[in-house]
């Protein structure tokens, strides 16, 4: 980190100083690659690589204020409002409990059950309409017209969202 904010001078293109890898380049220890296809494919590693050590970070900082430490074990944070739910169906390994926004914060069993019941309706709705979108792909579409007057047959929808702007 050193050598990218004080030393190294960046040559336009975002994180390349020109000098190998961490920069250890200008020390004489590293060699800068010039292969283009090389240095694409460790650029979008880096990428990939930073983007979740980013996530890591801030989920270890979390666990840390929470359990005292960021290796901590989750079952020793025992005040918490979710561990009412921590039984109920529909928990699953390997987060447990799976509330992101608090809904359940408060610990009210009645919205629970209100939520976990359109929750249900929710993940129902979005089944048949998932089986809905790729079916009409695999099996084909009906024979026939779907508006005579108009002279449209099924065979002149699209599939997907295309479909809304082509049925009259």
């Amino acid at each position: 980190g050193f050598l990218e904010l004080v030393y190294n001078k960046s040559t336009g293109e975002p994180g390349n100083y020109g000098k190998g890898l961490f920069g250890l380049g200008s020390l004489g220890l590293s060699a800068v690659c010039t292969d283009p296809d090389v240095r694409d494919k460790k650029l979008r590693a880096e990428i990939s690589n930073g983007r979740l050590a980013m996530m890591a970070i801030i989920g270890m900082f979390f666990q840390d204020g929470l359990t005292g430490s960021a290796w901590g074990d989750w079952a020793l944070y025992t005040a918490s409002p979710l561990r009412a739910f921590e039984n109920e169906l529909g928990v699953q390994d390997p987060v447990g409990f799976w509330d992101p926004l608090g809904f359940t914060a408060d610990g009210d069993v009645s919205s629970f059950k209100r939520r976990r019941t359109v929750e249900l309706k929710h993940g129902r709705i979005s089944m048949l309409a998932t089986m809905g979108y790729i079916t009409p792909e695999i099996t084909g579409k009906f024979p026939g017209d779907l508006s005579p007057s108009a002279g449209l047959k099924f065979t002149d929808i699209p599939n997907g969202l295309a479909a809304i702007s082509k049925v009259p």
